[in-house]
């Protein structure tokens, strides 16, 4: 360089503001070394994603929502189980519009549609989009069903619907023998890698897609968790295993299942159910992306399930008041349950004498207890493990 010169290098980065490129209100996009107009389809998505930031589905008035449509029990469940992990903090009060407010779901009056996904009572015909699919199959294949559920229903409401179904299709991890604690074999899965999956589904989808669904399938050698919309914009499956920025497709839905407690904002999710996976002695889930849609698949040994002979009659058996209390405590490791919710992770029809009899004894012998003691009969009664009856469950795998 001659003497008494210099280069001034200047670098601007792009906006997001100036992406997609037009010319002559046409956009182009290059490939190689060639300009091309760009589709339609890829148009409108990079309209969305600049766009994103400051209008998202979930943030959008939902103007044929009143508050009659908010499940009011259901939000101040929510608010409770927040306020009790100390991630809900000063008052609160009982006024449902000023706690939406206070949770960011409605905007100058107005609910937002994040509102709905999390507390709403009806879906059709504005939001069949808040659904979960939930299939048993036969053998290793979509072939024949075993079992198969569609639920509609509010965010958090999905997610107890989806354990429970685990619970009712995955091997029991162990029985109680009354006197003794025994090991009979490990859990499948663990509890709290399964749920992480299952929430990650429920808050990072695509909410715009209207027939969209997450969807839980299990087979003989595999269970498989998909959910509509393909991974957030800057995530790829490879980033799921290592160290990755936390990319939030529906911020708001996302902060009030933080607020509960389900989730971190460090992106370190899918980091330790790799780590429990491993822990546990399963091979880590396999993230993918397929045909538009996030898929996690963990290779577990389910179990083969018999086809049931044509024309013959399934005798039912009384179950033994042990097994039947062993049934009870492994349903609720995954956390509480309504006494209907416990009817079917044990395999029943419905309530019956020997589930009120098997529950009144665990919570008799301290292992369970009411989530609202004051209330025992509350329609909104639910049971959870004591210290003492998550020692007795832990006691088995040991």
């Amino acid at each position: 360089m001659d003497k008494g010169r210099e280069i001034l290098i200047l670098r601007v980065e792009g906006t997001s503001d100036s992406i997609p490129f037009t010319f002559e209100s046409r956009p182009y996009e290059r490939v190689g070394s060639t300009t091309r107009k760009m589709s339609q389809e890829q148009y409108e998505k990079l309209l969305f994603d600049r766009a994103h930031s400051k209008r998202r589905w979930e943030n959008q008035p939902a103007d044929e929502i009143t508050l009659k449509d908010i499940d009011r029990d259901e939000v101040f469940r929510i608010v409770d189980i927040a306020r009790s992990v100390g991630r809900l903090v000063g008052p609160v009060g009982r006024s449902l519009p000023d706690v939406l407010d206070r949770l960011g779901l409605r905007k100058d009056g107005h609910i937002l549609r994040a509102a709905v996904v999390l507390f709403g009572k009806t879906f059709l015909p504005d939001y069949p989009q808040c659904e979960l699919r939930m299939a048993r199959f036969l053998g290793t294949d979509k072939t024949e069903f075993l079992d198969q559920r569609q639920v509609r229903g509010p965010a958090f409401k999905l997610l107890e619907e989806a354990e429970v179904f685990c619970q009712r299709h995955f091997p029991m991890p162990a029985k109680i023998v009354p006197g003794q604690m025994r090991r009979v074999e490990k859990l499948l899965i663990p509890p709290d890698a399964m749920r992480e999956i299952l929430v990650n589904a429920l808050i990072h989808r695509d909410y715009s897609i209207a027939g969209g669904a997450v969807s839980l399938a299990i087979f003989d050698d595999h269970v498989e968790v998909w959910s509509a919309g393909g991974f957030p914009k800057g995530i790829t499956p490879e980033a799921l295993t290592q160290n990755h920025q936390s990319v939030q497709r529906n911020p708001m839905i996302a902060d009030v299942f933080h607020r509960t407690g389900l989730i971190e904002k460090w992106g370190r999710g899918t980091n330790r159910v790799v780590t429990m996976c491993r822990e546990a002695g399963i091979a880590p889930p396999k993230f993918e992306e397929i045909t538009g849609a996030a898929v996690v698949t963990f290779r577990v040994h389910v179990g083969e399930t018999a086809r049931p002979e044509v024309g013959s009659k399934v005798e039912s058996k009384v179950e033994s008041a042990g097994d039947l209390q062993s049934r009870v405590l492994a349903a609720l490791q995954s956390g509480p349950l309504s006494k209907a919710q416990l009817a079917i992770a044990v395999g029943k029809k419905k309530i019956d004498g020997q589930l009120h009899a098997a529950v009144r004894d665990v919570v008799a012998q301290g292992l369970v207890e009411y989530t609202l003691p004051g209330k025992p009969n509350s329609r909104l009664q639910k049971y959870r493990l004591t210290a003492a009856g998550r020692r007795a469950v832990e006691g088995w795998s040991r």
